[in-house]
């Protein structure tokens, strides 16, 4: 599934889970601040087609993928949604300290009928997740980033992390203290933005 338009072939039962999320985000918004108010009139690409563009990246034969602190559910959930029509042996585990984000991610799983673990901690505090797949949407810095990538990846994972204009100072920083491979994808929604895919994480 490629292109602009990443959502454009799904099904009509992952259109009505995408929809079915929707609208328990728009009520429950209100009371947590899942996402900024100001994207809500733009929800599906500034929220859903940016996520599932990173489904796009996954590899086949991936089993576990690890969304670190999920908030809204972007991406962890929409990857966990395209999966269960396009990749259904892929488990999808989100990490979300906030307690209140935890409920509304385990909320929309259940309304929606999806097969996801939702860990309702600390990313540090969290057990090695051993995921082939790790992803992190505006959660930290890219040196931070690694770390919790060098935590919870398995052997010969990858971290697929979107990142914005400033991505080039980011890698800069990283480097002087993580060794990594670095393959970066245009963003199908935001000219200036990429997902850098990550393998070979170590500390220098």
């Amino acid at each position: 599934m490629t292109g602009a338009d990443s959502l454009a072939d799904v099904s009509r039962e992952t259109r009505d889970r995408l929809e079915t999320y929707e609208s328990l985000l728009r009520k429950w918004n209100p009371a947590i601040n899942l996402v900024a108010k100001s994207t809500l009139g733009d929800l599906w690409t500034r929220h859903f087609r940016d996520s599932a563009q990173l489904f796009d990246l996954c590899p086949a034969g991936a089993t576990r993928w690890a969304d670190l602190g999920s908030g809204g559910g972007f991406p962890g959930l929409v990857v966990a949604i395209l999966a269960a029509e396009r990749a259904p042996g892929l488990a999808v585990t989100l990490v979300e300290s906030d307690v209140r984000k935890a409920a509304f991610l385990s909320t929309v799983a259940r309304e929606t009928g999806l097969n996801v673990r939702v860990l309702a901690d600390r990313i540090e505090a969290v057990a090695p997740l051993s995921a082939d797949v790790l992803s992190a949407r505006a959660l930290a810095p890219l040196p931070q980033l690694l770390a919790f990538a060098e935590r919870h990846l398995a052997p010969g994972g990858r971290a697929l992390l979107p990142k914005g204009a400033n991505h080039a100072a980011e890698i800069a920083e990283a480097l002087a203290s993580w060794r990594f491979d670095l393959q970066k994808h245009p963003s199908q929604t935001d000219s200036q933005a990429v997902i850098l895919e990550v393998t070979g994480v170590a500390h220098v």
